[in-house]
């Protein structure tokens, strides 16, 4: 996904301080997850990543049939974005790609990394993975367990990007173990930050075109 990839790579370095820190704040914390917007004139490239347990309601790997049966389901919603994440109809958006899984935590690091990071950077975070993995080892031998998230990348196209007005998060409902969304944005404004809840399902766009 040529499109998404560049725009979800221009957000992610518009802050990137930012964006490491919801990460590393939030990994591990059940009920929040993170959506990347970004707005290109009449494109807009979205990508999720969301704990397992917000999804399926649980972070283990699928063990049974049924284990596998939800995270189908939940894949399957997830494929579908514009009934996630409800933009106005006055927009005219359609979705031109969609894609959806469920990862290891430790893939997602892997693979952030091979996207978002410089050499310089990469070398400084091999040295803490290597602590993390240190971390992970000792969490082993006490028992912890592997977190799993689920990552969803989209790219759409509106044919009236002005009446983009708000986004209705309908993904609290398809989701009843969503709580927050830590929503970063990058358009003709700027980058911003926002959370988005689960008792205030809105998203306001207006002034950021």
């Amino acid at each position: 996904m040529k499109t998404l990839s560049f725009f979800a790579l221009a957000l992610l370095t518009a802050s990137p301080v930012m964006a490491e820190e919801t990460r590393h704040v939030d990994a591990h914390e059940h009920g929040v997850g993170q959506l990347d917007i970004a707005f290109d004139g009449t494109e807009i490239a979205i990508e999720l990543h969301a704990p397992g347990a917000d999804i399926v309601g649980f972070e283990y790997a699928a063990k049974g049939s049924e284990d596998r049966a939800a995270v189908d389901a939940a894949v399957a919603k997830l494929a579908a974005p514009l009934d996630l994440f409800v933009l106005p109809a006055a927009a005219e958006c359609s979705v031109v790609q969609a894609s959806a899984e469920l990862e290891s935590e430790e893939a997602h690091e892997e693979h952030s990394d091979h996207e978002h990071e410089d050499e310089h950077a990469k070398h400084e975070h091999e040295e803490e993975k290597h602590d993390d993995h240190d971390h992970d080892e000792h969490e082993a031998e006490e028992g912890g367990a592997e977190h799993t998230e689920f990552h969803a990348e989209y790219a759409l196209t509106c044919a009236k990007p002005s009446a983009l007005s708000e986004i209705n998060f309908a993904y609290f409902e398809a989701f009843p173990n969503a709580l927050e969304l830590e929503v970063q944005v990058l358009s003709d404004a700027g980058a911003n930050a926002f959370e988005v809840e689960r008792d205030n399902p809105t998203l306001d766009l207006r002034g950021m075109f």
